[in-house]
């Protein structure tokens, strides 16, 4: 098992994403290390780029500031470095393909391992086109981790498990990401497929959860991790310190 599936065994585990850069490099870093404070068993860490296609206003808001600020791929690889000198918990990057094109799937992923990052997502490369990124992280230790939706058929959503590693990523709803004050009420049954696909392959639930009862019910539906970003991203733009994170990740993870 890789680090990432050993944090997520037992179930109600907690991910939580933050966007490299944001509001500044330093400020990033301790926003990550709050959420591992509160109790975050996953760390996602967004690479900024200009078109996140898969993203609500939240997480673009982050991500455009973060490349003014000057951020680029690869000092997200030295931040990386600077949170897994600092914990243990997985670090998962995500980012979109374009620039794992630019620098190298090879080098991407090399980099990647040698910054101690476990795993990447990256949202829109189709399963059928990551066979050999795939294979570049299975050779330096890498998870790469596949989604699916709600409208993934059954017969599809068992090929993109197969082709998953560390967990299956459960999109919980059509859209783009970002807080929500309800969640689909397709959750339950994309949530039920997924599980009936992958496996003893974990299943992390995102896109919309935002709140302590949003990661209760991923639980109860049967989910073995709650992913939550853009409610975190959102408090740091009204201001959160890495202390306020801390706690409302503290709160998250009382569910």
């Amino acid at each position: 098992m890789s680090r990432i599936s050993k944090a997520l065994v037992g179930g109600r585990k907690l991910v939580c994403f933050v966007t490299a850069g944001y509001p500044t490099a330093e400020l990033s870093v301790e926003h990550a290390l709050a959420c591992v404070e509160g109790g975050a068993d996953v760390i996602e860490l967004g690479v900024p780029f200009s078109d996140p296609v898969a993203d609500g206003k939240v997480i673009q808001h982050t991500s455009q500031k973060a490349l003014e600020n000057g951020t680029t791929p690869m000092m997200v690889f030295d931040l990386a470095r600077d949170i897994r000198k600092r914990t243990d918990a997985p670090i998962v990057l995500m980012g979109y393909y374009n620039p794992i094109f630019q620098i190298g799937e090879d080098r991407y992923a090399q980099l990647s391992a040698r910054s101690g990052v476990d795993g990447l997502i990256v949202p829109d490369l189709p399963c059928e086109e990551s066979l050999t990124l795939s294979e570049r992280c299975r050779a330096r230790g890498l998870d790469l981790i596949q989604l699916v939706g709600p409208t993934t058929p059954a017969s599809r959503m068992r090929k993109i498990a197969a082709a998953s590693s560390g967990f299956l990523y459960v999109v919980s709803s059509l859209g783009t990401t970002g807080a929500r004050g309800s969640l689909s009420g397709s959750v339950s049954e994309v949530v039920r497929r997924a599980k009936d696909s992958a496996g003893d392959l974990p299943i992390g639930v995102g896109f919309g959860i935002s709140r302590r009862e949003h990661a209760e019910a991923m639980y109860h539906e049967g989910a073995d991790a709650a992913i939550v970003g853009s409610a975190i991203l959102q408090g740091i733009i009204d201001g959160a310190s890495p202390e306020d994170t801390r706690r409302f990740v503290a709160g998250l993870k009382g569910a």
